[in-house]
């Protein structure tokens, strides 16, 4: 179904879910307790829920003793190989007080370029859902290199979105919705809605939300949302700590408009 109202969000079948980095590690680590509460609820009504969620490497840097990101390659992926592992326990674990299994999807840029493999994804994907597992989506950064990456999550959040016809994607940064200028600067004004096709001329984007820990920001998730909602999803960007807000279809964060027709799977792209 074509989502086209904050009203329709509880009747959505599929939605994908996109949290950063900075939202579920480090000192936020707890926080994924809030947001697995948020995603059983929605689960428990029927939705098929696929969470992207980004931290692998930021899960991994302290047990690799270090101080801050790695900027090697090398190190990142080491770094990503540990996380990868701590991090889906650590969902797992806040899942087994609602009975959900997770199942673990890591995709790399090639593989939603290229017919078989994405082909592939789709189908396992389609496959865990209807098993009412929720699968959990991160890129594979153990083995994608610098030339062949997404870039950020937010953009395979919107690809993932496309990919399996979702009806809605969230996407959570550590600010509550999109401004007019960067939240705190003067004069800065909540966007409740963005239509379809509006360019927000005169909204001053910045790298809002971006914590050191990450790779998206401000820029990417708006990019992001006009991407999904060019394909037909709904999108609502807000925080994490307003994700059961969302997922109710209360009015938080900022509505991005989706365009009325869905159109035709076919490769993704994102400039």
């Amino acid at each position: 179904m074509t989502i086209l109202d904050r009203s329709d969000v509880p009747a959505a079948r599929r939605v994908v879910v996109k949290v950063g980095s900075s939202s579920i590690s480090g000192e936020n680590a707890a926080q994924i307790g809030r947001l697995v509460d948020a995603l059983a609820e929605a689960h428990a009504r029927g939705v098929e829920i696929v969470l992207v969620s980004s931290g692998a490497i930021a899960t991994g840097i302290p047990f690799l003793a270090l101080d801050e990101r790695p900027s090697d390659l090398a190190t990142q992926q080491a770094a990503a190989a540990v996380g990868q592992n701590v991090l889906i326990y650590r969902y797992q674990d806040s899942l087994d007080r609602y009975g959900i299994v997770a199942g673990q999807v890591l995709l790399t840029a090639g593989d939603l370029d290229n017919p078989t493999p994405r082909n592939n994804a789709r189908r396992a994907m389609d496959r865990l859902l209807a098993l009412r597992i929720l699968p959990i989506v991160n890129e594979n950064d153990t083995v994608a290199t610098h030339e062949i990456r997404f870039g950020d999550n937010d953009r395979l959040a919107s690809l993932v979105a496309q990919l399996i016809g979702a009806d809605l994607l969230v996407l959570l940064s550590d600010v509550d919705a999109l401004y007019t200028r960067p939240p705190r600067e003067p004069g800065a004004r909540r966007i409740d809605s963005v239509a379809a096709g509006d360019a927000l001329e005169g909204v001053e984007i910045g790298a809002i939300g971006n914590s050191g820990v990450g790779t998206g920001g401000a820029l990417t998730k708006v990019a992001a949302a006009r991407h999904a909602a060019e394909e037909g999803t709904a999108v609502i960007f807000t925080s994490a700590a307003l994700v059961g807000e969302a997922l109710r279809g209360e009015k938080v964060g900022t509505w991005f408009q989706p365009e009325a027709t869905r159109r035709e799977a076919r490769t993704p792209a994102l400039e």
